[in-house]
């Protein structure tokens, strides 16, 4: 089932995501890195906002939603799809929007640095795309 919302062109990363993760090895290595549960709030042009989560403290599952199975995310990033899109495609830097005010953290801040590898991931296979 694809997780990509029209009205969010940056969403077809979570199936690049989920797609990278169907290899074991890649999984494993980063769920180890990982160490917790990431939830995206994504903001569009028109407003609207849409929710998708990686878990990276467990099953390595990537899903809609704040999390898997009525968990909720340890951390929550806030963004604009747009600025989502440029993180995704190396444009942006995660430390950097958070700076200028443009990606908002709740939760571990520490640990949300961590997710940027897993991005690094999806950046490639969209690469090739």
């Amino acid at each position: 089932m694809s997780l990509k919302v029209d009205a969010f062109p940056s969403s077809v990363a979570f199936d690049l995501i989920k797609e990278a993760f169907s290899d074991d090895k890649e999984k494993a290595a980063a769920v180890k890195k990982g160490g917790a549960i990431f939830a995206f709030q994504l903001k569009n042009s028109a407003n609207e906002t849409e929710t998708w989560y990686i878990d990276l403290k467990s099953t390595g599952e990537v899903g809609k939603g704040l999390g898997p199975d009525g968990k909720k995310a340890d951390i929550v990033l806030s963004l604009s799809d747009d600025n989502f899109s440029k993180l995704i495609d190396g444009k942006a830097n995660a430390q950097k929007l958070f700076m200028s005010g443009k990606l908002k953290v709740k939760g571990d801040i520490m640990k949300a640095t961590k997710v940027e590898s897993v991005l690094k991931g999806a950046q490639a296979k969209r690469a090739k795309l």
